[in-house]
């Protein structure tokens, strides 16, 4: 039998020789009494001719419909001068049928296998085998594989070992919720999938491997966005005897064979750096689009001493009052104005002032908005000095707690950005994010919590603050945001049980809990742990960036929908109440009644 040739694998060069296609049909056209069909694998797409000189397989291809499975033998011939097809690998070259077999007949599909499918997404979804059928949805997870064999491939250079980590393990929640796993020969107990492989790649260093990497899969069941899915796929790796700049330095060349592998473009190294507090105060997003500016200007200073209410009180209870500076915004209508206030609400914002800056030489005259009579003339020259205002521009204010304040302005910033077309969207702006603090406040509960995750080492001159300011404390955590948009972070990690204990009691983590849910590393780190830290990519966050898509999914052979629900397997799904028997379980009332 002719071995199987691809349907890319051959060329003008080719013409003359006899081969052996499989695939399916795309289309089929009668062009007088000519039968032609186009016929793809996953590799390309080929045209196959049938004459009427040969009866029996002219009136098979004329049978042929869509999405059938077919072999084809045949001979490469050139195709006409005019029916040359520039666009196809095989576009010179034409298959002339000698023998046609039928694999498999297929029904008429929901929807259509093309790049131009205008199915929606949830219908795309019930039908994901087809779905990825279509070559847009084929060229995704040969992305996939290429980015992550490169990945593999430069971990493997820099001796990492590949190493896997258990997916069923003990329920540690922190942050996120576990999915929980019943055991049958432990009834009442339950394993956990993991969120992340954190406590095992720590062990392994312990265990002395110096260097791990695993593409894990990773599972937490939280509320969904477009880029987030209840189970998802990380690039992790964890280093020994290494500090921050030894993770980062290796983290950037994981990164750029990934991006060169997918987009064949190399971004300049080392990537910028910018703590967490100057984030915060020029960008209000602890991942800011570098791409372009429009940073915020701090002026809860100046407004202390204002009559308006709406400026001043935030001022003096601790809150925060920012401007931020749009270079040719006078010319936004107020309609836009208006889009815009409706915009910062999402983000809990009760409005949003604004000054458009018609004759900065003649203040307050020219100066057109409802709030200016509020603001004395001293201030408002203050204001247009330290934001940098020129005639022309707008300023919009956000006043009140300083976590509405930065994440109204922040998601503000970035829409004004992709509105006026203030970046290239083939700019690739990559910078690290460091100097994260130690602990945040849970107002909820009360309490400290970790901003990063509890194994996060303090910058070790501030655990002198534990006990007096933890909140000052800084982390050894670091960020990396590509365009706006965190891909990954880590830290280095504590690596001695007195500063474990001593973070996890700041935290109100009893001795007995921290035993109870995390004794296994507590006892690891009394035999020798060495200094040690780590990172991990999202991998589907990443592969959606490089394509340029809203939704991870796109990115995903099975993803689920934003509810967690698997369309296709009508997962999840009620189990009988034998398995539940056998696992110790029962249905509460309110399920039966249900």
């Amino acid at each position: 039998m002719t071995e199987r040739t691809r349907c890319s694998d051959f060329s003008a060069k080719n013409i003359g020789q006899h081969v052996r296609l499989n695939g399916w049909v795309q289309t089929n056209r009668d062009h007088g009494g000519v039968i032609f069909l186009d016929v793809r694998d996953r590799f390309g797409l080929v045209q196959i001719v049938a004459h009427p000189d040969t009866p029996e397989m002219h009136k098979l291809a004329h049978s042929l419909r869509q999405q059938d499975v077919i072999e084809v033998t045949g001979e490469v011939i050139p195709r006409s001068d005019e029916t040359i097809n520039t666009k196809l690998l095989t576009g010179e070259v034409e298959v002339k049928v000698v023998e046609i077999h039928v694999l498999n007949r297929a029904e008429t599909p929901p929807f259509t296998l093309d790049d131009n499918c205008d199915a929606g997404e949830q219908h795309r979804l019930e039908y994901r085998y087809l779905d990825l059928r279509r070559p847009l949805m084929q060229q995704h997870m040969i992305l996939r594989h290429k980015v992550s064999h490169a990945a593999r491939t430069y971990l493997d250079e820099q001796q990492f070992l590949d190493i896997e980590t258990p997916i069923l393990n003990k329920s540690t929640p922190e942050g996120a919720r576990d999915y929980l796993v019943p055991s049958r020969v432990y009834p009442g107990s339950f394993y956990a999938l993991p969120q992340s492989p954190q406590i095992f790649k720590q062990l392994l260093m312990v265990a002395g491997m110096d260097r791990y990497y695993q593409i894990a899969r990773c599972f937490r069941d939280e509320d969904l966005r477009a880029d987030r899915q209840p189970e998802f796929t990380q690039v992790d790796m964890e280093m020994s005897f290494v500090d921050q700049e030894d993770v980062m330095h290796v983290a950037e060349g994981l990164i750029l064979s990934m991006l060169e592998a997918g987009l064949d473009v190399k971004p300049d190294t080392p990537f910028k750096r910018i703590t967490y507090p100057d984030a915060m105060d020029k960008y209000g997003l602890d991942r800011p689009d570098m791409r372009f500016g429009l940073e915020h200007t701090n002026i809860s200073d100046l407004m202390r001493k204002v009559e308006f209410k709406v400026f001043r009180e935030p001022a003096e209870k601790g809150g925060l009052v920012k401007v931020l500076r749009v270079p040719g915004g006078a010319s936004l209508s107020r309609k836009q104005i208006d889009n815009y206030t409706k915009f910062v609400g999402i983000y809990g914002a009760k409005g949003l002032a604004w000054i458009k800056i018609n004759d900065i030489s003649s203040i307050p005259d020219g100066l057109q908005s409802p709030i200016v009579k509020f603001l004395p003339e001293d201030v408002l020259h203050e204001i247009l000095e330290r934001s940098g205002s020129e005639n022309g521009d707008l300023l919009f204010f956000g006043a009140g707690d300083a976590k509405v304040v930065n994440d109204a302005l922040g998601h503000l910033r970035v829409e004004l950005g992709r509105d006026l077309g203030l970046y290239d969207e083939n700019t690739h702006s990559f910078v690290w994010v460091v100097d994260f603090p130690m602990f945040g406040w849970n107002s909820d509960e009360k309490r400290l919590e970790a901003l990063h995750h509890p194994f996060t080492a303090p910058v070790q001159e501030d655990m002198a603050l534990l006990d007096s300011e933890p909140l000052s404390m800084r982390s050894q955590a670091y960020d990396l945001v590509w365009n706006g948009t965190e891909i990954g972070g880590g830290s280095i990690r504590i690596h001695d049980c007195e500063t474990q204990a001593a973070v996890f009691n700041a935290l109100g983590i009893s001795d007995e809990e921290a035993a109870s849910k995390f004794g296994f590393l507590l006892t690891a780190l009394q035999y020798g742990a060495p200094p040690h830290g780590g990172l991990a990519f999202g991998l589907d966050r990443v592969l959606a960036l490089m394509l340029g898509t809203d939704s991870i999914r796109d990115v995903i052979a099975f993803p689920k929908t934003q509810r967690a629900a698997d369309l296709m397997c009508e997962a999840p799904s009620e189990v009988v109440d034998d398995q539940l028997r056998e696992l110790g379980l029962r249905r509460s009332r309110l399920q039966a009644n249900s």
